[in-house]
């Protein structure tokens, strides 16, 4: 059986456990879970989320918005990390990435829930969790673009996640095309996640993405939606027709 490469991960708009599943048997190990724009409710996501880590998985939540709540409530289900959506600039990214580390370095709160397995914690959980949970903003608006090298300097920040659509509409340029244009502004953001020796990761939908982007040292990959692949499996038989 064809087994995925380790930085390859799948977009889940829904809590699809039969696709979960599917993507455990073809070797797939990190999921991005669309809470933004997917249809997600707090049971079933929690019961997906559950599923995934007793699986194995990496699981990264992109959160409804820019707001505490949202980030830790994904949080509170023990994700891998958050990806933040709508960050502006540098002052923005500050106040929002708070909420994804515990004091003194930020503002979350503790939830009693499974990322200390339902019960207390001592001094060591905090200082592990601020280690080991990750807060990805996105570079998906033209003012977090000319601020990212200030927002990978801050300590609440461990990593990048472009917007390539959004950032192309931001910088006033319609629909994202992977142009020049766009090239060069994923390009800046790889260079900046480089010099702050943190990672960056890519939605990388086509081999060109996904060869250009490795070319730059993204961490890894997220190479597969679960719309798109309904898409394609109900549009296949038509094309043979």
């Amino acid at each position: 059986m064809i087994k995925a490469p380790e930085n390859y991960a799948v977009w889940l708009s829904t809590p699809n456990q039969a696709f979960v599943e599917i993507a455990s048997d073809l070797g797939y190990r990190k999921f991005v879970l669309d809470l933004e724009h997917g249809l997600f409710d707090a049971d079933k996501t929690d019961a997906v989320i559950a599923l995934m880590l007793a699986q194995g998985f990496e699981v990264y939540a992109k959160v409804l918005g820019p707001e505490p709540v949202a980030i830790q409530r994904a949080l509170d289900m023990a994700c891998t990390g958050v990806i933040i959506p709508h960050i502006g600039g540098i002052d923005h990214a500050r106040e929002i990435t708070k909420s994804a580390k515990y004091p003194p370095l930020g503002t979350r709160s503790f939830s009693g829930t499974r990322p200390s397995r339902y019960g207390g914690a001592d001094a060591s959980h905090y200082i592990e969790a601020n280690k080991t949970t990750l807060c990805f903003p996105m570079i998906e608006s033209a003012e977090a673009l000319a601020d990212v090298e200030e927002i990978l300097a801050l300590p609440t920040v461990d990593g990048l996640f472009p917007g390539p659509s959004d950032l192309a509409l931001s910088r006033g340029r319609g629909c994202y095309k992977n142009t020049e244009e766009d090239k060069a502004d994923l390009r800046r953001i790889a260079e900046a996640a480089k010099a702050a020796g943190k990672p960056w990761v890519m939605p990388a939908w086509s081999k060109i993405e996904r060869e250009e982007a490795l070319a730059l040292g993204a961490s890894f990959l997220v190479v597969v939606d679960e719309y798109g692949s309904l898409y394609e499996g109900l549009a296949g038989p038509l094309q043979n027709n």
